[in-house]
């Protein structure tokens, strides 16, 4: 079994991947590795070749990972509801409570509060 590691997409604060590294936890951004303004499609196909679970508001990544992508799980929260603090408390959460296969090809809803 192996441990989580998450790829944000440009909608998720690079803040708080940073601060995942800092608690230990594999993750980078899509502004951190350059992709900036990329499709979804690519972000979806990227994080998925690198063994990332895709982190997002966007619903467009809901509709392409209920239909026909493959992919190493994305992680979903309402914009409305979201704070870098409930970014890195639920991901650090979800990292000690699901491993990587577990998550592929799920789409885990988050309450960030």
């Amino acid at each position: 079994m192996s441990e989580l590691r998450f790829y944000l997409d440009e909608n998720v604060s690079p803040v708080v991947a940073e601060q995942l590294v800092l608690h230990g936890i594999d993750a980078v951004s899509a502004r951190n590795l350059g992709k900036l303004g990329d499709d979804d499609q690519n972000h979806l196909r990227r994080a998925n070749g690198m063994g990332r679970v895709l982190c997002t508001h966007d619903q467009d990544f809901l509709r392409m990972a209920a239909q026909e992508f493959d992919h190493s799980g994305v992680v979903f929260a309402q914009q409305q509801q979201v704070s870098i603090g409930g970014w890195v408390r639920a991901l650090r959460a979800l990292h000690s409570q699901m491993e990587a296969e577990a998550a592929r090809d799920q789409i885990i809803f988050l309450s960030l509060k």
